[in-house]
């Protein structure tokens, strides 16, 4: 992004994808609002583009390839703490939202989400009181998703560490990730 570009007081966005069709086409979508975007597919990429650049939003993948999108909340946050990030990820559960939001994420999104989703995401820094609480019991199989996943986090994301931890055989951690694909 040059000085040029930042002068005209257009909104700066980072978007930090490793699918590069879904990078591409969020970019052109934000794009063709006005945005100036800057794209990453890495942790080490976003880091160089923060340090290098002030962006207004920013929109994180949860999983980049080896790497883990929360990493990049919480340096982009301590870099740019006026930034307001957004995580998406199609991995969606409770353990990786309070995360995200205890490291700096302004909202967490699960996809599939689309630009006016993000959007209005980045305009609401606020949280609703009013929002029902009264929703619908978690079944088994999400509580003990959502369990595996938040010990998974507390691992950094080692299976054989987690499996010890939940007291499974590694391969059968492993057989129950392939189904719900981390």
């Amino acid at each position: 992004m040059t000085t040029s570009e930042r002068s005209e007081d257009k909104p700066t966005l980072l978007i930090v994808e490793d699918d590069p069709a879904f990078g591409r086409t969020l970019r052109r979508s934000f794009e063709r609002r006005g945005y100036i975007v800057a794209s990453a597919s890495s942790a080490a990429e976003a880091d160089e583009l923060a340090r290098a650049d002030d962006f207004d939003y920013a929109v994180v993948d949860l999983k980049l390839g080896n790497d883990s999108g929360l990493t990049v909340v919480q340096s982009l946050h301590a870099l740019r703490p006026d930034t307001h990030i957004v995580v998406l990820t199609g991995y969606a559960s409770i353990a990786t939202a309070v995360e995200a939001i205890k490291l700096g994420a302004a909202h967490y999104l699960a996809k599939p989400s689309n630009t006016d989703d993000i959007e209005a995401a980045f305009s609401s820094a606020q949280g609703d009181p009013n929002v029902p609480v009264d929703g619908r019991k978690s079944s088994i199989k999400t509580l003990e998703w959502e369990y595996i996943h938040q010990t998974l986090v507390e691992c950094d994301f080692n299976i054989s560490e987690a499996a010890r931890r939940l007291g499974l055989h590694r391969r059968t951690l492993a057989r129950k990730l392939e189904k719900r694909r981390i």
